[in-house]
């Protein structure tokens, strides 16, 4: 399943464009929630720093699944330089392969930051309800009943998920679209049938 040179100059210019675009926009939602975390712990926020909750780690492993996808969407740059390069150009197959690594990612930092969402949304909710509704104070100086508390940790915890999950649906979108291009390419559909008959002869 070989590329030819004129799929392999369209196929490359939509692997750079959906590349840089996800790198860059990608880039900035894992930052602005590292640069918060980075404040909160170097002691610019006033208060007992709470310990960190299930929440907190997931939201630190979509950060983690978030830098993956940011890099694969680099690693689709790389992959246009590939396909301009008769010498390195890789299959078809291949192309497919790399595309479907970046969807399960995405997939699975997606439902990562759901999950952690609807925890701390359902968790926030319950302590607002067991409250006046006057308010609630968002700083405690006691240690005991650590889940009763909103801190500023909470709020980092929320940000990452939103960007993760903005993030996420971003290269999914992009992904699903290089998916579909490579699919509509009259040279994929002819090599997608010679590989399926050549499989059925030798069944």
């Amino acid at each position: 399943m070989n590329i030819s040179d004129d799929a392999a100059a369209r196929i490359g210019r939509a692997f750079a464009r959906v590349g840089w675009t996800g790198l860059c926009i990608q880039g900035v939602l894992i930052i602005l929630p590292l640069l918060m975390l980075g404040y909160m712990i170097f002691g610019k926020v006033a208060g007992v720093r709470a310990p960190l909750g299930l929440t907190e780690y997931m939201a630190l492993t979509s950060l983690l699944i978030l830098a993956f996808t940011t890099f694969w969407s680099f690693y689709y740059t790389r992959v246009a330089r590939r396909l301009a390069d008769p010498a390195r150009r890789p299959r078809w197959d291949s192309l497919v392969k790399i595309l479907w690594i970046g969807l399960w990612a995405s997939c699975l930092g997606i439902a990562i930051s759901l999950l952690s969402l609807f925890i701390e949304v359902t968790r926030l909710l319950i302590l607002f309800l067991k409250t006046p509704q006057a308010g609630v104070p968002v700083m405690r100086t006691q240690l005991e009943a650590v889940s009763e508390w909103v801190s500023a940790l909470d709020a980092v915890g929320l940000l990452a998920e939103v960007c993760t999950l903005a993030g996420e649906f971003l290269l999914l979108g992009l992904t699903l679209w290089l998916l579909s291009k490579i699919t509509w390419e009259p040279d994929y559909q002819s090599a997608a049938m010679q590989a399926t008959e050549s499989r059925l002869h030798s069944a």
